[in-house]
């Protein structure tokens, strides 16, 4: 495990990344991934993006900083995904007074909906490696025609004993083209600094 995500590391038994997994996670406050605040690198994507009624969909959002942000700045059609309990009524509290937020609490790969944009934040290296490519599959069914995934994924191997789950961009690369055209997918320059080094930016449009 890479020294500079040591918190994020599982320190459960086995992989069974079950909701009732996370649910404890977040009551026994396991929540590594969680830098307090909205993603530096979704930030500087998001500020030059012009459609304010896009379509967003923010899955396993834990505390949904990025939501804040993009409410702030005036979008008006963000669906928060959760598929733990214990995050969702967070949320709940959270957003309470803030329209054009709906949270959901469900599993990602039975959800179901339109978006034009999907934003990847420590979700993907969530998912065992037997998952990924049903990941990929349900991004794109998610998404409208042309629609965007966009984010951060891990570019370095944490191994078999997550999450967080990595990888490297052939990787990647082999897993997305069969549904997507990749406009981006390079080291990301404005990353935390404990994962400085460690991410790839994407920018994955769905292909017709």
């Amino acid at each position: 495990m890479d020294k500079r995500l040591e918190s994020y590391k599982n320190t459960g038994k086995g992989n069974e990344l079950t909701a009732e997994f996370w649910d404890e996670r977040w009551k026994s406050g396991q929540i590594g991934w969680d830098i307090g605040y909205a993603s530096p690198p979704l930030v500087t994507y998001m500020d030059q993006y012009v459609n304010k009624n896009a379509a967003i969909l923010i899955p396993g959002c834990g505390n949904a900083y990025e939501a804040e942000y993009l409410s702030q700045k005036g979008f008006s059609n963000i669906t928060l995904l959760d598929i733990s309990k214990a995050a969702v009524n967070r949320l709940k509290d959270k957003f309470s007074n803030i329209d054009g937020v709906t949270i959901i609490c469900n599993d990602f790969f039975d959800f179901s909906g339109q978006f034009d944009l999907i934003l990847e934040q420590t979700f993907f290296c969530a998912q065992i490696i037997e998952r990924r490519e049903a990941y990929v599959q349900k991004v794109a069914t998610l998404l409208k025609e042309g629609g965007k995934l966009v984010g951060v994924l891990f570019g370095v191997d944490f191994g078999p004993s997550g999450p967080p789950f990595g990888g490297d961009r052939a990787e990647y690369q082999k897993l997305f083209e069969p549904y997507f055209q990749i406009k981006t997918m390079e080291p990301c320059y404005n990353s935390i600094k404990p994962r400085s080094g460690a991410e790839l930016f994407i920018i994955l449009e769905k292909k017709p």
